[in-house]
């Protein structure tokens, strides 16, 4: 009789907590990062600040860290000095090209893709019935992504691509390219894996390159969340900086389109750089027009 009485409460509380000890017996519980959420997301003109705001003191939490299997979350920011360094131009990710202020990256379990994206298509959906949903800003750049890859400058030494999001990296670089055709992605992987990566990182102020490939978002997403594009031919790169984007773009992260149009294997349509937030302030809003 005794055991019943927390099921009971919890029932009346609606949390069923017995459910979570069932679950919690089951699949994958390891800590490498399988997936990843990347969202690039453009507050509107004029909303900056109320963004920011309802982003970190509300949606980070209720709407990404709070869930199953989301381990780790890190949101970053190009300050208008950091969209100028942007290219290409004529980018198939941001129109215009310094579209996309914001950036928030996620790490999902292994294994746990199906069971996370159960639980955010349900919890959006909450949150927007319940006016929990900022309305004023643009999703560039939204999608869940498949682990392909990790490389790193210094081989075993130094945190690994779990630590990624919780290590004080300085700055990050997103860049995205897209492979010739779906036959041809496999070949850009690996010649990225084994031959660009290692080269551009040596010497460098980046200490890992994570490769993710997206993936469709569900029939049931949120309708302001466009469907993901390229989820045949695309490959998103994170480069995780000790040093601040700005202090060392001329010399290492210039030229990155120029390096894969040579191989023949993809075309770059976005390199992007971020500085980490100061969770909890406003700094950098206004520094981002």
């Amino acid at each position: 009789m005794s055991e019943e009485i927390p099921d009971e409460a919890a029932r009346d509380s609606g949390t069923r907590s017995g459910t979570y000890a069932e679950l919690a017996a089951l699949g994958p519980y390891g800590v490498r990062p399988g997936h990843a959420l990347i969202t690039m997301v453009e507050p509107h003109p004029g909303h900056e600040y109320a963004y920011n705001r309802w982003y970190e003191d509300d949606h980070y939490y209720a709407g990404a860290m709070a869930m199953p299997w989301m381990s780790a979350g890190r949101r970053w920011v190009a300050t208008r000095e950091l969209q100028e360094l942007r290219y290409p131009e004529k980018s198939a990710i941001a129109t215009p090209v310094g579209a996309g202020c914001y950036l928030s990256t996620y790490w999902v379990t292994e294994g746990r893709y199906d069971d996370h994206m159960k639980w955010t298509v349900g919890i959006n959906k909450r949150l927007n019935r319940d006016g929990r949903v900022y309305q004023d800003r643009t999703h560039v750049f939204t999608a869940f992504q498949d682990h392909e890859a990790t490389v790193y400058r210094d081989g075993a030494a130094g945190p690994r691509d779990f630590h990624a999001l919780d290590h004080p990296y300085r700055g990050l670089v997103l860049e995205v390219i897209d492979a010739e055709g779906s036959e041809q992605r496999a070949e850009l992987l690996e010649w990225l894996r084994s031959r660009h990566l290692p080269k551009r990182l040596s010497g460098s102020p980046a200490a890992m390159v994570t490769v993710f490939r997206p993936t469709p978002l569900p029939g049931d997403r949120m309708t302001y969340v466009k469907q993901v594009e390229g989820v045949d031919t695309r490959l998103t790169l994170l480069w995780f900086l000790q040093e601040d984007p700005r202090e060392c773009w001329d010399e290492h992260f210039t030229g990155l389109d120029a390096s894969v149009a040579e191989s023949g294997l993809g075309r770059v349509e976005l390199v992007a750089p971020f500085i980490p937030t100061v969770p909890g302030t406003d700094r950098y809003v206004d520094q981002l027009r």
